[in-house]
């Protein structure tokens, strides 16, 4: 069996819907600190990020205590936006969000299989620093659950997820608050 952290980048100094790729703000750096105090006991263990300054600030806390590097992943990136206008994105991210993954274009629906495909495929016991919908996906995917949102995890919470015999399992889901995503 597999064990995955799957942990929400911290609070980023800018909105989906306001930056491409903000890094985070004093909150987000100190939420990081905060969750690698919390998953320093665990390792070292590998660590995968997406390729955005959010989450590779994210796991730059870990990356000290644990001396090591984290891998940049693409396939656990950010939800592919179909434009670059950021107050559009906005928009199109709230329609997304309030859906399901069968009224989805197949570009989306190819990038949802990518990240489930990705996790399934890690073979250690690892940290994967994320976004708030490639996290959804998961959780979706393993219950079972078609929608794209199913909870709201807050920045650097901490998702565990199992991996036994090629099918993802729920152990835990991440804290839950009121969040800002778009």
């Amino acid at each position: 069996m597999v064990r995955l952290y799957l942990v929400r980048h911290g609070k980023a100094a800018a909105a989906f819907s306001e930056a491409p790729d903000p890094g985070l703000d004093a909150t987000g750096a100190a939420q990081a600190e905060a969750m690698a105090e919390r998953l320093a006991p665990l390792g070292p263990l590998p660590i995968i990020v997406s390729p955005l300054r959010r989450t590779r600030e994210t796991a730059m806390p870990l990356e000290r205590r644990w001396r090591s590097t984290a891998r940049i992943e693409p396939a656990f990136g950010e939800i592919p936006s179909p434009m670059e206008d950021p107050a559009a994105r906005g928009a199109w991210l709230r329609g997304v969000m309030a859906d399901t993954w069968s009224a989805q274009p197949v570009a989306l629906k190819t990038w949802r299989q990518h990240v489930v495909d990705g996790l399934i495929a890690l073979e250690r016991t690892s940290v994967v620093v994320s976004h708030f919908v490639a996290i959804n996906v998961a959780v979706g995917h393993a219950e079972g659950d078609e929608r794209v949102v199913v909870f709201a995890p807050d920045n650097c919470s901490v998702t565990v997820l199992d991996i036994d015999d090629g099918v993802l399992r729920v152990a835990r889901r991440g804290v839950e608050r009121a969040t800002q995503v778009m």
